[in-house]
């Protein structure tokens, strides 16, 4: 018989990952999966047994191939003729985090669970983060996805 996890026994952690030199897309894969709570054993798809995650050094991260200059972001305004477009340098400038949030947000499935899931997710720029006092594990991104990659600087 297939045991579903209750409200009352979930259990949420807190995980840090540095995002220094990690490439966009398996960070936000990795991320999308700990939101969701598929990486725990008792992952129950309607509920909302993620843990939280504080991203940092969100500034460094890094794109491979020609997404850097290539890649477009789209948006529309919600009048007629009113989408727009943007490319990954334009928001690396002034908003960095929506880069990853963005792409958290797409791999997460859609609707009101999937907008709680993604307000766990903290990014911050550089190393410093109020959360210091849920003492969260920290996690090596960088040696679990040590593949070559493209340096956009």
């Amino acid at each position: 018989m297939t045991s579903f996890i209750k409200k009352n026994e979930v259990k949420n952690d807190w995980l840090i990952i540095n995002a220094e030199n990690a490439i966009v897309g398996r960070l936000a894969a990795y991320i999308s999966k700990i939101l969701r709570g598929k990486n725990k054993n008792q992952y129950t798809p309607h509920m909302d047994n993620g843990d939280f995650v504080v991203v940092t050094n969100i500034e460094k991260i890094k794109f491979t191939g020609k997404k850097f200059n290539n890649k477009k972001y789209y948006r529309h305004t919600g009048y007629p003729g009113g989408i727009k477009s943007t490319a990954p340098f334009n928001l690396m400038k002034n908003k960095p985090h929506e880069i990853l949030k963005l792409a958290v947000k797409r791999m997460l499935p859609h609707g009101p669970l999937a907008k709680k899931q993604l307000s766990k997710l903290k990014i911050y720029r550089g190393s410093n983060h109020p959360h210091e006092s849920q003492n969260p594990k920290v996690i090596d991104f960088a040696k679990m996805n040590s593949k070559n990659y493209i340096s956009i600087n």
